[in-house]
């Protein structure tokens, strides 16, 4: 019996020493000192010995027992040791790694659109002027030839607040208080938010707008539409076929839209989703600056003259970036913002 439980301590030893996981570790633990181990399965056979060989037998099995445990104990610290050291090496940081790319984020496709209308007209020489989005009933509407009861107040749903204050409808009104500050000649560009009580796949209660107002003696309609004109170009980045329809503003005289060529099928495709199959594709109001505004604003206007205009960024963004609905750019959409939205 002792020659046996000898050969097994060396098989059990040996095997012990080539473990080098705890994977492994608990394999060799089950096979010895499992229900159905070996050492197990021996000491439950110690009936089966003569009566007096069995204190011995049982003597010397759990001696080997307690000497394989504690083997099995120190040879799992040394592995968890080897293991934790390996899994900090697997962890550490390169700090020579180059970095990971970050996503970078971008303009709004309408602050971009305002952006390079501003960039355009800047570089014809206008100056930018900003003005207060809450006004008066004075810089909204009179002094733009919009007196009380005037037929043209229905046009404009408009947020009224306390005091005679409203949300104003449109920027002109800085064009008033530029006029009253500066005088003649001049030469600006308006952008800022506005509002109505309007909402539809193609009207928003906010909304931005830019206008633009040139003052100087001599000034003509051809001045205006080469302005516009080189406007257009630069935008859409090319020149485009332009045509300008009579139309009607109270604060200017004559009045006129401006269409431009689709740029999207040049008139050839009846069933163009961005002219809707007329080639045409409005853009602005324009016109000559109204004498009654000019008075308003403290010019005379026997001796100067101008023209103005207005646009929506945004629907000049819609039309650039093939947009259908304008309500889609005050959604949040995180697309638009880092440009692979439109």
């Amino acid at each position: 019996m002792q020659g046996k439980l000898e050969s097994i301590r060396e098989s059990m030893m040996k095997e012990l020493d080539s473990v080098d996981s705890s994977e492994s570790l608990q394999v060799l633990r089950v096979r010895y000192l499992g229900k159905k181990g070996l050492l197990t399965q021996m000491l439950r056979s110690l009936g089966n010995l003569p009566p007096e060989e069995r204190p011995a037998a049982g003597q010397s099995l759990n001696e080997l027992r307690r000497e394989f445990e504690a083997a099995l104990e120190g040879r799992q610290r040394l592995i968890s040791i080897a293991e934790d050291e390996a899994r900090e090496a697997s962890d550490l940081v390169d700090v020579t790694l180059p970095p990971r790319g970050r996503g970078w984020g971008g303009f709004h496709p309408v602050v971009q659109t305002m952006n390079e209308i501003i960039d355009i007209f800047v570089g014809m020489g206008f100056s930018v002027a900003y003005g207060p989005e809450i006004e008066d009933d004075f810089h909204n509407f009179e002094a733009l030839n919009i007196p009380p009861h005037h037929p043209a107040r229905d046009m404009q749903d408009t947020f009224y607040l306390d005091n005679g204050r409203l949300l104003r409808t449109h920027t002109s009104p800085v064009e008033v208080r530029a006029m009253l500050k500066w005088g003649a000649p001049l030469r600006i560009i308006v952008p800022g938010k506005v509002y109505r009580r309007d909402s539809d796949q193609t009207h928003s209660p906010m909304f931005h707008q830019l206008e633009g107002l040139l003052i100087d003696e001599d000034v003509s309609l051809a001045d205006l539409k080469g302005c516009l004109n080189t406007f257009v170009g630069a935008i859409f980045g090319r020149p485009l076929d332009s045509r300008f329809r009579a139309s009607y503003f109270p604060f200017t005289e004559p009045s006129l839209e401006m269409d431009v060529e689709c740029f999207a099928c040049s008139g050839r495709n009846p069933s163009c989703r961005i002219c809707k199959g007329t080639g045409w594709l409005e853009i602005l109001g324009c016109g000559m600056t109204h004498p009654n505004v000019l008075r308003y604003g403290g010019i005379d206007p026997d001796r100067y003259n101008g023209f103005a205009w207005g646009m929506g960024p945004d629907r000049v963004a819609m039309l650039k970036y093939g947009l259908t609905d304008l309500r889609v750019l005050f959604e949040g959409h995180g697309s638009f913002l880092t440009g692979g939205g439109y």
